[in-house]
């Protein structure tokens, strides 16, 4: 979520310079937590633009793979430390999972999402939303990977009701 960033990326020592802040405290908490969700995790020490994944995430979506996509991308920059800021990782990511790699190419080339980004950005700016992942419902906000039981404590609360199948 730092849009500033540039194409090669920063060290996460570069992207936090000047802050008093553990870095290699937070690396281990977010393992920790990955670990507990049982999420894969790689040792990554760099950061990279996601905007460009953003807007093939939702070309993605109206594909249908958005959710093979997402995923393929969450592995690449979080577990394997791809950049993903690179149109070539991402075409090949979207390839990965069945979506026609010239299409996307095209689909980065044209921006062809980017007003549709720009969108969910405004919107998060408006919610007050600054870190992923957030769950919202209504105007309540839970951020961060959650455990199950804290997800569905965070949907009962907020009067979701369980739907019977």
């Amino acid at each position: 979520m730092h849009p500033e960033t540039p194409e090669q990326g920063l060290t996460l020592k570069e992207l936090f310079a000047g802050r008093d802040l553990d870095i290699q405290g937070m690396v281990a908490r977010l393992k920790r937590v990955a670990d507990e969700l049982g999420l894969a995790w790689g040792d990554r020490d760099r950061t990279y633009n996601s905007r460009l994944a953003q807007e093939l995430g939702k070309w993605a979506e109206e594909k249908g793979k958005g959710d093979e996509f997402h995923s393929a991308v969450f592995r690449a920059y979080f577990v394997e430390g791809k950049n993903i800021g690179k149109r070539g990782v991402l075409t090949d990511l979207a390839g990965s999972v069945g979506l026609v790699k010239e299409a996307a190419k095209e689909v980065l080339e044209t921006r062809s999402f980017r007003a549709a980004v720009d969108e969910d950005w405004r919107l998060s700016r408006e919610r007050g939303i600054t870190a992923v992942p957030t769950f919202v419902v209504d105007h309540n906000l839970l951020v961060g990977a959650q455990p199950y039981q804290t997800l569905e404590g965070f949907l009962r609360n907020s009067g979701v009701r369980e739907s019977v199948k």
